[in-house]
């Protein structure tokens, strides 16, 4: 935090003391009005200056307390203090650099502040510069030990280069110091799921909760690492789903409003979607295909509501496609809703789910008459202000619809993805030069759990030749998979392990393996896609929840059923057949990018007409005052959006 030295005698400093001590009790307007007062007289005071520079920014005028703290810094060059205040207020202005700068300028006058430092690992943490920032953070440890922020800050920095057991230790240190401390709680609990750990990952995330109940974003963080939990069945699953709905929601409920939204059925709608990852991420490969094609719509008025601060190539490629776009990342879940009810947005789409950056409590709020979730996250949100969710047939056949608030929108598929354009073409089957099957794993880290290796070893028992290669594996995870596989039986020689690479190395990768397998209850998605533009088809296990049935449905649309289990015996059964069936295998193998243009997921065109029909059904039935229901796209005339729509009811109600 900023600081402000001892003070000296005089009339000046008399003052000062007066306004610091109103700026103590949060006084702060009449803190302003005595300060201005003093600078009007003294124009030229540094200290009054730098006192200045805090009153602004207790009134959040950033900018202006920027300004103050430059003056005192130019009145002041020899205060360590002021150069110290004035990087903490580079650091809001988003100005990580520079605040290393004044931060460094600081710490050459005293170099003995833990604060200091501490700070400064921050925004080079920010700037990308992690070996940088953990050397500085342990610099603050080793001048103040006890210090929980700096222990915290530690954990952080380890957590983005992968040092998650290295993390963890960071974390338990901050929290022996300050147990009741619900963001170091949380974060352990990041970092615990990382480590395949969910059920201490799910207590921490509970006692965070505990401390902060009105922690929304914690809250989404427990239902994301519930779902990778094999011990929870889909009732259970739901349930805590339900839950989140109840604290968030149920409160906001009584002040929906109306919608004044013109019920004409056949004007032109306005579609918002709302996301965080309109970046280089896993998702724009999937919007981007759709987005081509529902811009050119002269029936759709597209606005994006951006909730992220990141902005690279592909966000600037995906502004292209959005008419209107709304850089949201600032505002509060209220002042959001009132935007996009300003906006008059008909039907609003969220992108997140209960995943990073996402705005469910604005979703909470009601602020379009229709609002349905779509790709970014396998699950219900478990809010009754969301109408539907889009899907397919087998994804979510409507008999396991009862696990979502939403309706279900059934669509040719439930999502189109774009292969990257880094991928390099497909090599013959390894196996046929090798003599050996390789399998592999491109999942994250924590869908890897001890019933999935467990599964995975009983394959390669029955294949003593075959290897196992692991991509995007940390050194501290390597060590934990080594251990769980040979407990297995699987000698270590056997396993092949890679760390996090580039797209373009990573796609090369699949050039060594035969067949990618799928872990469970959550089941690949953007790996399973690259694996099959590569040539590698995934073996999967088929569950009854959401999150385990999105690989069986991309093998699915591929016409490749036979890489579909239902059971642990099939799923065996099948990887061995494939293994003695190596002329097949290669078959599909150099036919699969065909395959693939070929199928569902390959047809943008089809699937976003599909969708567009899917917005005009809805649409329409509530300019008829018609609540949500199942809508299927497959059994109707959708160039007219008469829709084949059929009401379900879930087995668990809500209050």
């Amino acid at each position: 935090m900023p600081r402000s030295s001892a003070l000296a005698n005089g009339s000046r400093e008399k003052e000062i003391n007066s306004i610091l001590r109103l700026y103590k009790k949060a006084q702060y307007g009449s803190a302003e009005i005595r300060i201005l007062k003093l600078l009007r007289q003294c124009p030229e005071f540094g200290l009054g200056w730098k006192v200045k520079g805090l009153v602004l920014q207790a009134l959040g005028r950033l900018d202006e307390s920027l300004q103050a703290k430059i003056k005192a810094v130019e009145l002041l060059p020899h205060d360590w203090e002021a150069h110290f205040n004035l990087g903490y207020a580079y650091q809001l202005q988003g100005a990580p650099a520079k605040a290393v700068e004044s931060y460094s300028k600081g710490l050459t006058i005293n170099p003995h502040h833990a604060d200091a430092y501490n700070n400064m690992a921050n925004a080079l943490k920010q700037l990308g510069q992690l070996k940088d920032a953990e050397l500085i953070c342990k610099q603050a440890l080793a001048i103040q030990p006890n210090m929980a922020n700096a222990h915290q800050n530690l954990g952080n920095i380890y957590h983005a280069q992968d040092k998650w057991l290295q993390a963890v230790g960071s974390y338990h240190e901050s929290l022996k110091l300050r147990p009741d401390w619900a963001e170091a709680h949380s974060n352990l609990a990041i970092s615990l799921q990382y480590l395949g750990l969910t059920p201490e990952s799910a207590h921490h995330f509970r006692k965070a909760l505990e401390l902060r109940p009105d922690w929304d974003a914690a809250h989404s963080n427990l239902l994301f690492s519930l779902s990778h939990d094999v011990m929870l069945d889909a009732q259970a699953i739901f349930a805590e789903h339900l839950a989140f709905g109840e604290r968030f929601e149920a409160p906001l409920r009584p002040s929906w409003r109306p919608h004044e939204n013109s019920k004409d059925p056949h004007r032109i709608l306005k579609i918002g979607i709302v996301s965080g990852d309109l970046y280089h991420h896993a998702i724009a490969n999937f919007l981007e295909p759709v987005l081509k094609h529902l811009s050119r719509s002269k029936s759709l008025s597209l606005h994006a509501y951006y909730t992220n601060t990141i902005n690279d190539n592909v966000t600037i490629r995906l502004r292209g496609y959005f008419p209107h776009w709304h850089a949201i990342a600032h505002l509060s879940a209220a002042n959001l809703a009132d935007q996009i009810r300003s906006d008059g947005i008909d039907i609003l789409i969220d992108l997140s789910g209960h995943t990073a950056h996402n705005r469910l409590l604005a979703f909470a709020r009601k602020p379009a008459p229709i609002q349905a979730s779509w790709m970014g996250y396998p699950g219900t949100t478990g809010l009754q202000a969301m109408d539907y969710h889009f899907c397919d047939h087998f994804w979510i056949p409507p008999q396991l619809g009862w696990q979502f608030t939403e309706k279900s929108v059934l669509l040719p598929v439930s999502a189109i993805f774009l292969p990257s354009e880094h991928a390099p073409a497909i090599n013959v089957l390894p196996a046929k030069e090798k003599g050996y099957i390789t399998f592999a794993s491109f999942n994250r880290p924590n869908k890897i759990n001890d019933s999935v290796i467990a599964l995975w070893s009983m394959l390669l028992r029955g294949l003593p030749n075959s290897r196992m290669l692991l991509g995007s594996i940390s050194p501290d995870r390597q060590h934990a998979l080594i251990e769980c596989f040979s407990r297995q039986g699987i000698e270590p020689d056997r396993l092949i392990f890679y760390p996090r690479l580039s797209m373009q190395d990573y796609l090369g990768l699949h050039h060594q393996i035969d067949i990618c397998l799928d872990t469970f209850p959550y089941s690949g998605g953007t790996t399973i896609h690259h694996a099959a533009w590569m040539g590698v088809p995934t073996l999967t296990l088929a569950g009854e929840t959401p999150t385990s049935r999105a690989g069986a449905a991309e093998m699915h649309f591929w016409g490749l059923d036979d890489f579909i289990a239902s059971s642990i015996e099939e799923f065996i059964n099948k990887g061995l057949f494939w293994a003695e069936n190596l002329t097949s295998l290669a078959d599909i193998r150099a036919n699969m990018r065909a395959r693939l243009e070929a199928s569902p997921l390959g047809q943008p065109a089809v699937y976003a007409a599909s969708l567009e029909a899917a917005f005009r059904a809805i649409w329409q039935r509530w300019c008829n005052d018609l609540p949500a229901a199942l809508i299927d796209t497959l059994h109707g005339d959708e160039s007219s959006a008469a829709l084949s729509v059929e009401n379900t009811q879930s087995p668990i109600e809500t209050s």
